[in-house]
């Protein structure tokens, strides 16, 4: 065929939808798996595997940053959030977010409760893939988010208010900002919104919630002293999280599209092209103050340049990553000093590179957002940004920003407020319990057992104080009765002793 007509050559499926009912029809009767391509089907399943492994990627990000005393309990919240919000969306979660019929602009309804009446009909958001894996794809989604904002726990926030806290801001904060946004009834889309994949829902709202909850806690022992004038105590931690944060990016912004098609694959190359400006960015404004080309830094700014360039994935050029990306990781190195002029105490950065990354990714849309781009998939119709002319789009932008900030950072100190008044939901752990390491107190066990370390290296040492003490040892029946009595009078156990001490006095 010679100089085809894209229009006579529309993406189709196997076979056009016609399925009956609300959930797609009977499987007993119809085979649902005719409505969809299988290759379609194959890349949201993967898409979504990846968006749960940026769960554990945040968690290793965070806990290479805090002190070693307190990185287990980052991690275990990371998969607690992984689990408690998995569970929160197919509760009502998703129906509160994603329902066809929302009795308003703001929020919807219980129609899928429970995931009722959700199977193989085509989602709300696309026609090429089942309402079931729409709904597993953007679970995903909300367990990421929510593991973004509880990082600001870190060192001091105790575990089960946190999980409660979980469920509550899933619930009454990212629910209806993702119904706003992403439901085609939603208010911002309605009024023309552009977020590809989650600027406003997912990091302008994970990182204001975690500036209200860090408000909220209070600073941690020590702030403004050299006690807390210490190094990330794992960069190796940070590095393993950004890789897996990295990877796991390309499933949640190319599989925003959700299918596999041309609008994909510019999201995966401008996703990848952000990360790399953002971290080099990043690295070289470290390098000006320091003169030292920091991991750290480079990895801080991979994750902005990723964060910038999400709500604009879908929409914007190539080109258009790398001013993203740049711009993205220079205001959130430039946003870490916002929280000394607030005096809040942001431990991981959270509010830096996430709502000044998010608020910058959407801002980059509204200029560079392009109609052609958006049409990839060979169905999206937008007015575009700046590039087209389209000059009301960044006002559009920035008023989506901004109500979704201060309704998740106001909703979050709420939330907080009342949590913390119920008897046995303290946000935070005693003094004591931080001083030891948050571990210890809430979790028990370590990332590194320095602990018992610091046990042995003690119990060692008292025996070498009674080996060195006790002036009877007979050679010619090797007894160790008068060094373990000394033992006893040091305060060791004889089974001590014998592990730490047998030999000590034939030296």
């Amino acid at each position: 065929m010679e100089n085809p007509n894209l229009n006579d050559l529309p993406y189709v499926p196997l076979v056009p939808y016609n399925g009956t009912g609300a959930t797609g029809g009977d499987s007993l009767l119809v085979n649902l798996n005719i409505w969809y391509q299988s290759g379609d089907v194959a890349f949201m399943i993967l898409s979504t595997a990846l968006v749960l492994m940026m769960v554990p990627g945040v968690g290793f990000f965070y806990s290479g940053l805090a002190r070693r005393k307190s990185a287990l309990s980052l991690l275990t919240l990371s998969l607690l959030s992984a689990a408690v919000t998995s569970f929160q969306w197919f509760f009502w979660g998703f129906s509160l977010a994603f329902s066809r019929n929302a009795p308003s602009h703001f929020l919807g309804d219980l129609s899928h409760f429970a995931f009722r009446e959700l199977l193989a009909a085509p989602s709300i958001a696309s026609d090429h893939i089942p309402d079931l894996l729409f709904a597993v794809y953007q679970g995903m989604f909300a367990c990421v988010t929510v593991a973004l904002a509880t990082g600001a726990a870190a060192e001091r926030g105790r575990v089960l208010p946190c999980v409660v806290f979980m469920f509550v801001w899933a619930t009454l904060v990212y629910d209806p900002i993702a119904c706003w946004t992403w439901n085609p009834n939603g208010w911002i889309d309605r009024m023309g919104g552009l977020d590809f994949a989650g600027g406003t829902p997912v990091h302008i709202a994970s990182g204001t919630a975690a500036l209200a909850y860090s408000m909220v806690l209070g600073k941690r022992r020590g702030h403004g002293t050299q006690e807390l004038n210490y190094r990330p105590h794992n960069v190796s931690h940070i590095v393993v999280g950004t890789v897996l944060l990295w990877v796991g990016w390309f499933g949640f912004n190319a599989g925003s599209a959700l299918a596999a098609n041309m609008r994909s694959i510019m999201a995966a190359v401008v996703t990848n092209l952000a990360a790399c400006v953002g971290g080099v960015t990043w690295c070289l404004l470290d390098y000006r103050l320091e003169r030292k080309w920091s991991a750290v830094g480079f990895c801080s700014g991979v994750v902005a340049g990723l964060v910038a360039i999400t709500p604009g994935s879908g929409f914007v050029p190539a080109w258009a990553a790398v001013p993203t990306g740049f711009l993205g990781a220079a205001l959130a190195n430039y946003g870490t000093k916002f929280k000394f002029a607030l005096g809040i105490d942001d431990a991981l950065d959270i509010f830096a590179v996430h709502a000044v990354g998010g608020l910058v990714g959407n801002a980059c849309t509204g200029l560079f957002a392009a109609d052609y781009v958006a049409r990839l998939d060979g169905a999206t119709a937008i007015r575009g940004g700046w590039l087209n002319r389209n000059w009301v789009q960044l006002p559009v932008q920035l008023a989506g920003s901004v109500a979704g900030g201060c309704y998740s950072f106001a909703l979050t100190c709420l939330i907080l407020f009342l949590i913390n008044l119920v008897p046995g939901l303290r946000l935070r752990v005693p003094e004591r319990a931080e001083v030891g390491g948050v571990d210890d107190a809430e979790i028990g066990e370590f990332a590194y057992d320095y602990v018992e370390l610091a046990r042995e290296a003690a119990t060692a040492a008292a025996v070498a104080d009674v080996a060195e003490a006790a002036s009877v040892f007979s050679a010619e029946n090797h007894s160790h009765r008068p060094m373990l009595a000394a033992a006893r009078d040091k305060g060791l156990s004889e089974g001590e002793y014998r592990t730490y001490g047998m030999g000590l006095g034939e030296r």
